[in-house]
This record gives structure tokens, C-alpha cells and sequence, in this order.
């Protein structure tokens, strides 16, 4: 007897919970609301309205620091002291070799850079002897300024190298004569309190419209003998150099700066 009774309530219970998971099975849940278009997008903060340069003039963007348009060097300072002193003539500026290296009045952290320069057709030399120049971000780091048509180097000290660090990936050097065209993307470095690098500094450099650095990691300083430093600073200014070869020197125009 006890054992049926036991049967008996059990398959009791088992049908009271088959009925209990039919009557769960059958009720109606709230269904998710359907997905619209507007449910992933949002509409602000709009971003600022920047007008572009007009490229026939090839002029700089409204909200550019303009570093160079043609008709002095205010912009800029000799890294001796004084005036910038390089010859401004017919809307370009050439290097003056005797006078040293000239920096931008202004320090800047994150930007972007555009500038043009020129070979001079008749340039001679070889190697690292030919039309060699730089542009420094922040005062520290070196892109390479280089007659690279047609001349050999050391491919850490190509036209569009982090000088002595990483080689540009292509060369896209213009013929001596012709005016080339840097622009350049940079992002500042972040120090840890011990000096060292949190985040590097990055940069991206276009050539004629080539990249010839897509994002690279910025090891430290360029140094010309031995190996990049890890150097805290703050902001800097841009130095564009003079560089002691005997060739004949180059010249610039149209440059400006976005900072970012």
C-alpha cells in the first residue's frame, strides 16, 4: 500500500508540473522593442565647421596657424637668438646656412603640419650631402629633409625617415627643381612620473601624397651619434634646420599648422 501511495503522488506531481511548464510555455512575455535607425545615432556635440584652403590659391584652412605665407619669417625666431634671418624673396624663404637653425615663436603639442620645400635644380652632392635639411617636432624628433631623387643613403636617413630611427616606407621624392609636399600628423608624448614614456609620440608623414610613415612609434630623440633618449618636456616649437653640407641650400613656402 505504502509503496502505490508513494507512486501515486509522485505522478501526481510529475502532471501537476507538466501542467504548470505548459501554462509557463503559454504565457506572452513583453517582446524587445524593434531596432530603428535612430536608436544609433546621436546629434551632438556637432563638430566645428573648418573651411578648407582653396586649392587654387592653395591657401590654409580658417582655423590654421599660419607659419609662413610668403612675405616673412615673424613667425619664427634664429635658434641663436634674434630674428629669424633667412632671405625671404618672391614668396619662398631659402635656408641661409651661416645663420643656423630658425624656430617657430610658438610651441605647439599635437597638430597638423603642412609645408613645402624645393631642391634647387642645380644641386650637387651625394648621400647625405645633397639638399639635406629636417624638420624637428617639438625641438626633439627629426623628419628628414633629403634630396632623395635618384640619391642614395642610409635608409634610416631617407627623405620621410624619424632620422636614425625608422625609414620611410616609400620614396616619393620629386626631381630637384620641383616643390614637394610634407604633411605630417603628430601626437604628442605622455610622461610617467619617472620620466619614461606612458605613451610615445606618433607621427604620420605624407609626401606628394604618399604616406611614408603610417603612425609609427617615436623611440626618443634623433640623435646623429649614438641612440634616441627618453627626454620629458611639455610643449615645443617646430626647428627647421640648417644643415652644415656644402650643397647648395633649399628653399620653403605655404607653411601652416593645425593643432589638434
Amino acid at each position: 500500500m505504502t509503496v502505490r501511495f508513494v507512486w501515486k503522488s509522485a505522478c501526481a506531481l510529475l502532471a501537476c508540473g507538466a501542467c504548470l511548464g505548459v501554462q509557463a510555455q503559454q504565457k506572452e512575455y513583453p517582446q524587445p522593442e524593434a531596432m530603428t535607425p535612430g536608436m544609433s545615432e546621436y546629434w551632438t556635440p556637432q563638430p566645428p565647421v573648418v573651411a578648407p584652403g582653396d586649392i587654387r590659391s592653395n591657401s590654409a584652412p580658417s582655423d590654421a596657424v599660419v607659419l609662413f605665407d610668403g612675405t616673412d619669417l615673424s613667425a619664427w625666431v634664429s635658434a641663436n637668438g634674434g630674428e629669424a634671418a633667412w632671405p625671404v624673396r618672391n614668396g619662398i624663404f631659402t635656408v641661409d646656412k651661416s645663420k643656423g637653425d630658425i624656430l617657430t615663436r610658438q610651441s605647439f603639442e599635437n597638430f597638423q603640419l603642412h609645408l613645402e620645400w624645393c631642391v634647387p635644380e642645380n644641386i650637387t652632392g651625394e648621400s647625405q650631402a645633397r639638399g639635406n635639411s629636417g624638420i624637428y617636432l617639438q625641438d626633439k624628433y627629426e623628419i628628414q629633409i633629403l634630396d632623395g631623387y635618384r640619391n642614395e643613403t642610409y635608409v634610416n636617413g631617407q627623405v620621410g625617415s624619424v632620422y636614425k630611427q625608422t625609414p620611410p616606407l616609400v620614396n616619393a621624392m620629386r626631381r630637384p627643381g620641383e616643390w614637394n609636399v610634407f604633411d605630417i600628423i603628430y601626437s604628442a608624448p605622455v610622461f610617467k612620473k619617472d620620466g619614461t614614456y606612458r605613451i610615445p609620440p606618433y607621427v604620420t608623414v605624407i609626401l606628394n601624397g604618399v604616406v611614408l610613415q603610417n603612425h609609427t612609434a617615436i623611440l626618443g630623440t634623433t640623435e646623429y651619434i649614438g641612440f634616441p633618449r627618453v627626454v620629458p618636456h611639455g610643449a615645443g616649437p617646430l626647428r627647421l634646420q640648417a644643415h652644415g653640407d656644402p650643397s647648395a641650400p633649399i628653399s620653403f613656402r605655404n607653411i601652416w599648422i593645425r593643432e589638434l
